[in-house]
């Protein structure tokens, strides 16, 4: 299976931080949607086409699209900065996970799941890709995931959205939806 290598991997963060956070760093224009021109990408960081693609296609978490004409790239989720990815509305299953360090635990019980620097608290369709996403940042004292019922807060009214890459994303899960699901160790 092909992957991406390792000066990819860091050119992969580099566009995801444009693209999320700092377009402004490359000097880029990002329209309402997110969206960015890949010519003015390619030039800004420098990159060429097949590279580009090599990353949209090979991203382990799909955090990349491109339009139907591949002339615009944008990320799917995980903007810090006011964009409107299109997102529509969606049922999700009966359960959502969140996973996170262990020094987040006694806040998140007391005060929910808020998107933080984020515009929304991104969820996982399964306990594996929770862990996966708690276990990106290093915790000496280990990693909770939480398993979130999802229906008691579509009863409440609380909407849920699924990016094109599978995240399942609201705007804020109080505590009363939370049970914790499963501690880990380091």
């Amino acid at each position: 299976m092909e992957r991406l290598s390792g000066a990819e991997v860091k050119l992969s963060k580099k566009i995801s931080c444009v693209l999320r956070h700092k377009p402004e760093l490359a000097g880029l224009t990002m329209d309402k949607h997110g969206w960015v021109s890949v010519s003015e990408l390619i030039k800004a960081l420098p990159t060429d086409i097949e590279t580009l693609e090599k990353i949209v296609t090979l991203n382990d978490k799909k955090r990349f699209i491109f339009s139907e004409d591949k002339s615009r790239i944008r990320a799917c989720q995980g903007h810090t900065i006011e964009v409107d990815v299109e997102l529509k509305e969606a049922v999700p299953p009966k359960y959502l996970y969140h996973g996170t360090l262990m020094k987040n635990r006694e806040r998140i019980e007391k005060e929910g799941l808020h998107p933080m620097k984020r515009l929304y608290v991104h969820l996982s369709a399964d306990v594996n890709t929770a862990w996966s996403v708690a276990k990106r940042r290093k915790s000496a004292d280990g990693y909770v995931i939480y398993r979130i019922d999802t229906e008691a807060m579509i009863r409440s009214h609380c909407k849920f959205w699924q990016a094109e890459n599978g995240v399942w994303l609201t705007n804020l899960v109080a505590s009363k939806y939370l049970d914790e699901y499963e501690p880990l160790g380091k």
